[in-house]
């Protein structure tokens, strides 16, 4: 027996069967079970592949125990503090920080594919003004692969690289130009010698008819919340791409069906309900008695961006989000809206009160997130869409691992069949 392998017995029947241990560079070492029908005719059972590893991937690493996040080596502290979401991008894609030269020529091209086809502007203006901006970037960005048949041969490196960057350059758009239908504005080109960031806000907020000038401290925030979001190991919507790209299928189709997968409350809309939370509470007179909810065991009553069910200590994008939440708030002091007071009550209780600190129900990112993407005026239907525009880095970099990867295979879980075994055909007139 390898000293480097487990052997699992049936005490059903004594039969064994031996599974190779593989090891990561850091992390729990995973039992290689692919044989493990074939030897002991068995599969496992995992409803939400909560201990299943389903691939080999090279880009981000998370502890939640230690509170630690990587990309592609990189601690997400250093990248936060010197790096910007672009660079970002480059490291997430290519597997390393880019040179100078390196970084010029990506910035250039993804400014130079962030105009969407025309044709696109009249699917977007299709869509009921009432529209959710979720539901629009789903179809639009799926759209995408109507329009650029140049492109949609995954099996060519240069093709896929085409692709990745158009998403990153185009996504941006999109979801401004389903901002601005939604709420009735024109549309907004972008501008080439705007940042990544400065050209999303431009597009979002600006008017023809006057000067639009990005406040650098906002554009700070928002960097940071794209660079915190640009991926986060096997999550749902990021499974959801690698399955969507087992089959085959281009990469507008598959980012798109990452987008949906983001769209459910469970994974994408956690600064939202933070907000709703805030909203609900109206006053800071009412803390304490939402509070001493939270508090009651038998009241089911949860105050939402507080813990983190992957960070079991502390969410460390939580760290280093706070001061520039605190920073903007600080700037848009004028606004005196008292959710941003119950805000900050609220964070206080949490890193001082031993019922918090104990259970180390900290606030996380999404609690700063959500405030501010609120203190920026962004409608809270746009709040997952921001997310969605983030991630879009990691799900093209997973993708790109995806399509070089020899060991994989079409995505095609096992089940555990527990309906009846055989039943025979009833005429309808004898039922």
């Amino acid at each position: 027996m390898s000293e480097n392998s487990v052997t699992i017995t049936d005490n059903r029947n004594g039969s064994q069967a031996e599974f190779e241990i593989l090891n990561p560079v850091v992390g729990n070492s995973c039992i290689d079970v692919r044989q493990l029908n074939a030897k002991l005719g068995l599969f496992t059972y995992d409803p939400g592949f909560q201990a299943t590893a389903s691939c080999k991937s090279d880009i981000t690493y998370i502890d939640g125990d230690e509170g630690i996040l990587r990309y592609r080596g990189y601690p997400i502290e250093q990248l936060a503090e010197q790096s910007n979401y672009l660079e970002t991008s480059y490291l997430l894609m290519y597997g390393e920080l880019p040179t100078e030269s390196q970084y010029r020529e990506f910035e250039h091209s993804i400014k130079h594919h962030t105009i969407v086809h025309e044709a696109l502007m009249q699917f977007i203006n299709g869509f009921n003004n009432n529209a959710h901006p979720m539901a629009m970037m789903v179809g639009v960005v799926g759209a995408l692969s109507a329009f650029y048949h140049d492109s949609l041969d995954i099996s060519d490196p240069q093709h896929r690289d085409l692709s990745a960057r158009r998403l990153l350059a185009k996504v941006p758009t999109i979801a401004a130009l389903c901002y601005r239908h939604a709420s009735g504005k024109p549309p907004v080109y972008p501008r080439n010698k705007l940042g990544y960031i400065e050209n999303l806000l431009h597009m979002m907020f600006s008017f023809p008819s006057e000067d639009y000038l990005v406040s650098p401290i906002a554009a700070r925030a928002m960097e940071l919340i794209f660079v915190l979001h640009a991926d986060h190991e096997q999550n749902a919507s990021t499974s959801t791409v690698r399955l969507s790209s087992s089959s085959g299928a281009n990469p507008y189709a598959c980012i798109a069906a990452g987008i949906a997968s983001l769209w459910g409350p469970a994974h994408g809309g956690a600064n939202e309900a933070v907000i709703r939370m805030l909203e609900e509470i109206s006053n800071p007179s009412e803390i304490p008695g939402y509070v001493k909810r939270a508090k009651d065991k038998d009241d089911d009553y949860r105050l939402m961006g507080f813990g983190h069910r992957i960070y079991k200590n502390h969410d460390p994008r939580a760290t280093i989000i706070r001061k520039a939440c605190n920073d903007l708030l600080d700037e848009l002091e004028g606004i005196n809206q008292p959710m941003f007071e119950i805000a900050k009550q609220l964070e206080r209780i949490a890193l001082e009160d031993d019922y918090f600190v104990e259970r180390n129900l900290y606030p996380n990112v999404d609690f700063y997130s959500g405030i501010i993407l609120k203190a920026l005026d962004m409608p809270l239907n746009m709040f997952t869409v921001v997310f969605a525009m983030a991630r879009t880095a990691g799900w093209i970099s997973q993708w790109g691992e995806m399509m070089t990867d020899n060991e994989q295979r079409i995505g095609r879980p096992r089940q555990l069949y527990m309906g009846d075994e055989l039943r025979d055909y009833v005429d309808i007139r004898q039922r």
